[in-house]
């Protein structure tokens, strides 16, 4: 075992984290929804998410015949919702071609969708304790300041490097542990920021630390400009309704519930072409703005009150009327929640 490994397990015994919840009782199935679930995202974010979802999906088997309206409404709120589809999909291929068991195989996780080397290889370290090296955002920040490794992780040059220390330093014995040790020691105190480095047990020869130049490593990714687009979004009352649509399977939002976007068309004539009513009143409520990873969105809202007469838009797979105090359909992505709630209190406010 590398000093290195010694080191890490060391302190991970004294202070790594020991009680997430999908820690105890560890599955494979737990472990790979909680993996998937703290891709970009943080420990303390993600543990309500993972309860309730393993409330409703217990098993792989509960996950696989789930609707995907199911699973994206409990995954609503916590973004990169391609990450929910690929779950069901993952979980139905689990069902139809391993017969419910979970794949132990680098091989096979990796065909899965949704899962990449270190996913699998976080998988199969932490719940069958076998032997593969990671490398998810907290090791590469670890590994990249202790080797003095500079340039964008992203770029395939420096993932090589990384990847070989990952793959030096992950041990033959414990690799559970420290698999989980890396993790929590990028997460707790070589964080992005502000590392607490007098406490790291590899300090001593941090090779960032001895430059004084922690925070230049990893190397950021190369700034491009941010585009901003724009959107109109309609909230289309009758009565104590308003109309939703299904985003398409694929691209933003998808398979999530919103608001339909109007491009340049005029909201009452939207309103006598699509929804076939007369609208009585159209309020414009002030812009929000939405980041993605790569762009920002700022969505006008525009509130029109229908006259009151049924629509002869029938409920559909892809639209529907949804009463305002009724649970939502399905997954709702967060700004469009926001607008629903302030529609239902009849408040709105910007929020930029």
């Amino acid at each position: 075992m590398s000093d290195f490994a010694v080191r890490v397990l060391g302190w991970f015994d004294a202070h790594g984290r020991k009680d997430l919840p999908w820690q105890r009782d560890a599955t494979a199935y737990g472990i790979w929804i909680s993996e998937i679930m703290l891709q970009q995202t943080q420990v303390r974010t993600v543990i309500p998410y993972y309860e309730r979802f393993m409330a409703r999906f217990p098993d792989v088997f509960s996950l696989a015949d789930a609707s995907l309206d199911t699973v994206l409404s409990h995954w609503s709120g916590l973004g990169y919702y391609a990450r929910a589809r690929n779950l069901l999909k993952a979980a139905q291929l689990i069902c139809d071609e391993f017969g419910g068991r979970f794949p132990d195989e680098f091989d096979q996780l990796t065909a899965l969708p949704g899962i990449g080397r270190s996913t699998a290889g976080a998988i199969l370290s932490l719940a069958y304790g076998q032997r593969w090296p990671i490398l998810d955002g907290n090791a590469k920040r670890v590994l990249a300041r202790h080797a003095a490794i500079a340039g964008w992780p992203g770029k395939s040059d420096v993932a090589r490097q990384l990847w070989d220390l990952a793959e030096r330093y992950t041990p033959q014995a414990r690799v559970g542990a420290y698999t989980q040790a890396i993790m929590d020691l990028g997460a707790t105190l070589c964080s992005r920021s502000q590392p607490a480095c007098t406490a790291c047990p590899v300090n001593a020869d941090c090779g960032a630390r001895q430059l004084g130049a922690q925070t230049d490593y990893p190397g950021r990714k190369p700034k491009r400009a941010r585009p901003l687009k724009s959107t109109t979004m309609v909230l289309a009352v009758n009565e104590d309704a308003v109309y939703l649509e299904r985003r398409p399977a694929s691209g933003i939002w998808g398979g999530l519930w919103s608001l339909p976007e109007i491009g340049d068309t005029g909201v009452p004539e939207w309103c006598e072409r699509v929804l076939q009513l007369s609208s009585r009143d159209v309020e414009p409520w002030s812009t929000l703005r939405h980041s993605f990873s790569h762009y920002d969105l700022d969505i006008q809202p525009v509130v029109v009150r229908l006259e009151a007469t049924s629509s002869k838009v029938a409920d559909s797979d892809d639209a529907i009327w949804h009463r305002l105090d009724d649970l939502p359909p399905g997954g709702i992505a967060a700004p469009v929640k926001f607008l629903l709630d302030n529609l239902k209190t009849d408040e709105h406010v910007s929020k930029n």
